[in-house]
């Protein structure tokens, strides 16, 4: 059996798992589109009912001039002047919570989801992880014919525990069964699955499918789909060999299920490497979330991870999201929601590119590629917009560089910082770090989310300066301090790391891992 095998068990199982990725993706990109939809059904059940007039498709909006930037609609909506039915201080309080409730719950779940893991093994933690799904896609679901307020906002906290729950075990599990050779681009599935959720809620969302007046309930409550197939696949599907041999010490079962994965009873390199690496988990003691700061063994690797994550998020590729459609817009595309979703699709197109690069570049090497390239590309949007008064062909510059800076974003600091994690740590640190990991992507999430208005607002045109400045310093942090691990296995990693301490006495790996993370030299 050759290392990089591809069998149909493994494709079968990818594909399962990254279901609850592609679940993340369209629950991230499906509340957008149908704002000020769900604004004008508050006020309705907030306040007085409407009249007839203003309650038929007929009655709609000829400029979309007073609609927030980035979620401009397509077709007719059902209103043009809005009455105050109620507060609009109420209105947009609760809108704000019906979005920020999805990220809330994924920072609190984020750090369960290797907790839950453990205890239940992968499967069945993405089982009940699917349970939660389910309820909050219900909620969503039925919240037209409810206290719709109440409903979204709870079904978004509901459906963002989900998220966090998968945001770490998905990564972990693909992980776990993937071939050494084959871990980094496998390990892209989980980014993948995200951006294509992402694109089929935009196009899901489109007036003349669901993201109208008749049908927003059904666009939110379509999760539950995802959920319910990936609920009976998983059936099918073999727990993680590491769990079973490492975890719970169920050799039989590990073997059994490695061979169903690779296709073959030559499983001798995989059991080898997951023997060295239960003999060092057991010589491991526990290590809490808590001991990976205060533990100086530990410290470095995991602020090394924060960081990957960090840069992930403040690169401003977030506020590209939000800033895309303006940009559209004042290039005069009358319908800039469909330039929004050619984004989308440049980002899928691109983070496929990444699964067949990321083996063959490297992932420390892609993500360089990746930041320098988006630090360019922010230089020419900001210069686009300054100049955009005297020069009108400039907002072509900026929409270049925005598919561009999408472009570089997903074929490396999109997918890399979710597996790459995971090669960091041995099984002992592993599901803490991973969790750790995932929430600080939450955080940084909202932040962005929660901030970038404010920052634009005061920066104007130059906003992407700003995010070009710190894409330059996190590109340097990566070429000095992150190791490159393409096709290594732990032991292999470790002994990279032994590189700097030649002629010294014999470390342990932990301490070796950490001191090569506190000091290396580009690999």
């Amino acid at each position: 059996m050759t290392d990089d095998k591809i069998t149909g068990t493994l494709v079968f199982t990818v594909f399962t798992a990254a279901l609850s990725s592609f679940q993340f993706g369209y629950d991230i990109g499906v509340i957008n589109a149908p704002q000020k939809i769900i604004e004008f059904h508050y006020r309705h059940v907030l306040g007085a009912p409407l009249d007839d007039r203003k309650a038929t498709n007929n009655y709609t909006i000829n400029s979309t001039e007073d609609l927030p930037t980035a979620l401009h609609p397509v077709g007719p909506i059902p209103w043009a002047e809005e009455e105050s039915m109620a507060s609009d201080h109420l209105v947009t309080m609760l809108w704000s919570l019906s979005v920020s409730s999805f990220a809330v719950g994924g920072m609190i779940a984020s750090f369960f989801g290797g907790w839950l893991g453990d205890k239940l093994g992968r499967i069945k933690a993405i089982w009940v992880a699917n349970s939660l799904s389910l309820i909050g896609a219900l909620f969503m679901g039925f919240s037209k014919s409810g206290p719709s307020h109440i409903l979204i906002i709870s079904g978004r906290g509901i459906s963002g525990l989900y998220c966090g729950l998968i945001s770490g075990l998905v990564p972990m599990y693909i992980g776990e069964i993937a071939p050494t050779t084959l871990r980094g681009a496998l390990g892209t599935f989980h980014q993948l699955a995200i951006v294509i959720g992402i694109l089929i809620s935009q196009i899901v969302s489109l007036n003349n499918i669901l993201g109208n007046h008749d049908l927003w309930h059904i666009l939110l409550g379509l999760s539950a789909v995802p959920a319910i197939l990936q609920s009976v696949l998983l059936f099918f599907c073999p727990e993680s060999p590491r769990y079973l041999y490492i975890k719970v010490d169920k050799e039989d079962k590990a073997k059994k299920n490695l061979k169903r994965l690779r296709g073959s009873d030559d499983i001798t390199k995989d059991i080898t490497e997951m023997r060295k690496e239960r003999h060092e988990a057991s010589s491991e003691q526990k290590v809490s979330m808590i001991k990976l700061f205060t533990n100086s063994s530990y410290r470095k690797p995991i602020l090394v991870a924060l960081m990957l994550h960090v840069a992930q998020q403040f690169s401003g590729i977030n506020g590209i999201f939000y800033y895309s459609t303006s940009i559209f817009q004042k290039s005069g595309i009358s319908q800039p929601v469909y330039a929004t979703i050619g984004v989308g699709f440049i980002n899928t197109v691109f983070t496929v590119i990444s699964v067949f690069l990321v083996e063959k570049a490297g992932r420390r090497s892609l993500f360089l590629i990746g930041m320098i390239g988006m630090f360019f590309c922010a230089i020419f949007m900001s210069v686009g917009l300054v100049l955009l008064d005297k020069f009108a062909w400039m907002s072509y510059v900026s929409m270049t560089a925005i598919f561009l800076f999408v472009s570089f974003f997903e074929i490396g600091p999109g997918p890399i910082p979710w597996f790459m994690v995971a090669e960091f740590f041995s099984q002992g640190p592993r599901p803490a770090a991973l969790a750790i990991a995932a929430f600080s992507n939450w955080l940084c999430n909202f932040i962005i989310a929660l901030c970038f208005p404010y920052i634009e607002g005061f920066c104007g045109p130059y906003v992407f300066f700003l995010f070009a400045g710190v894409v330059l310093l996190f590109t340097l942090f990566i070429f000095f301090k992150v190791p490159e691990t393409k096709g290594k296995s732990f032991e292999e990693i470790a002994a990279e790391f032994r590189k700097k301490n030649r002629g010294s006495p014999p470390e342990p790996k932990a301490a070796v891992e950490m001191e090569f993370l506190g000091s290396a030299e580009p690999v």
